[in-house]
């Protein structure tokens, strides 16, 4: 939705394809296209092809986009779906021409390096590479280019709590993490750190298939201190201003949105220190040794006497802005067509 409301925003014609409902001033022209959301299918089987809930869910997607999308009408596509997103795109064609196609890594780059089962079929005609890792990994083989997720600076800035709106409590120190409960997240490593913490409480916005897990593990652990919720997009920027802590623990995920959304709400954060956390957070966040438990608890009370929104921390945030990236989207996509099949006459 970023990346669209930038382009076009820079006078380009940007069509996005969704399962959700457009917000009356969108800048780009909106598809919908309904689905089966994924909590329907956490007990589905996990099998080749269909390898979890998401899998699932993005096929679901497929008929409806497939009744809308004209080939004919795009110079070039995104996603960051595989694999039925991506086959589709590259399969549909008009009278021979298809549009260039360019892969997002949001959710990870094996479908561009791995040469077995389904990602044998993997294909683009351009990488967007969201960190490092992947944009080395991946610049021998395809038209790569580095580009990071960005945030909102509009929206995501520092301001006055809202706790009364989320219905927690006023008046005690409140660590957030915004994360799916699944396992590689390791929300439940979050909640024993903060349970070592008396009267620090944690509110964990999300959901997922180990909610009632965690939920058993927090009451045993940390008894009335433990809040979750589900969050509109709009309202996470007052979600963010309402915490103390900003606390995010997963190892292996592509970018990261939330960390950068922390940093231009002003939220001293913490996480482990991992190349790509500290490529994205430098200096300005509260990285502790990776997977060290005592480290994790000393991390979160440290950040809990660290002033809100320090210069440093606002001005890194800038570097992640929708407007800068989106130009970077604009540059990389015109290289992209420019260099693919034109037209045919």
């Amino acid at each position: 939705m970023s990346v669209a409301s930038g382009l076009a925003s820079h006078g380009h014609a940007v069509t996005l394809f969704g399962a959700g409902h457009a917000d009356a001033d969108t800048s780009y022209a909106f598809a919908r296209s309904p689905l089966i959301a994924r909590e329907r299918f956490e007990r589905f089987p996990k099998v080749p092809v269909f390898r979890g809930d998401t899998t699932w869910e993005e096929a679901t997607f497929l008929p409806g986009f497939l009744r809308r999308y004209r080939p004919q009408d795009f110079d070039v596509t995104l996603t960051c779906s595989y694999p039925f997103l991506n086959w589709a795109l590259r399969a549909r064609k008009h009278r021979g021409y298809r549009p260039r196609h360019v892969f997002v890594t949001q959710n990870g780059d094996w479908p561009a390096r791995a040469n077995n089962s389904e990602y044998r079929f993997f294909g683009c005609d351009g990488l967007v590479a969201i960190n490092p890792d992947y944009f080395e990994d991946n610049r021998a083989n395809y038209r790569t280019a580095l580009i990071p997720n960005g945030v909102d600076l509009t929206r995501f800035n520092p301001g006055p709590a809202q706790r009364a709106a989320f219905g927690l409590p006023e008046g005690v120190p409140l660590v957030l993490m915004v994360s799916a409960m699944i396992a590689s997240k390791r929300v439940g490593d979050g909640i024993e750190a903060v349970a070592r913490l008396p009267g620090v409480h944690l509110v964990v916005a999300g959901d997922g298939p180990l909610r009632d897990e965690l939920r058993a593990k927090a009451d045993a652990l940390m008894p009335g201190r433990y809040h979750t919720l589900s969050v509109a997009a709009t309202q996470m920027p007052d979600l963010y201003r309402s915490a103390d802590v900003f606390l995010h623990l997963s190892r292996d995920e592509s970018f990261g949105n939330v960390y950068v959304e922390a940093m231009a709400s002003g939220l001293p954060s913490v996480a482990w220190d991992l190349p790509r956390t500290r490529w994205i957070m430098g200096d300005t966040g509260v990285l502790v040794t990776d997977l060290d438990q005592d480290a994790l608890v000393a991390g979160i009370q440290r950040a809990l006497t660290l002033p809100r929104a320090p210069a440093a921390q606002l001005e890194r945030a800038e570097r992640f802005s929708w407007t800068a990236i989106a130009a970077d989207y604009e540059r990389f996509l015109k290289e992209v067509v420019a260099a693919g099949p034109q037209r045919p006459e």
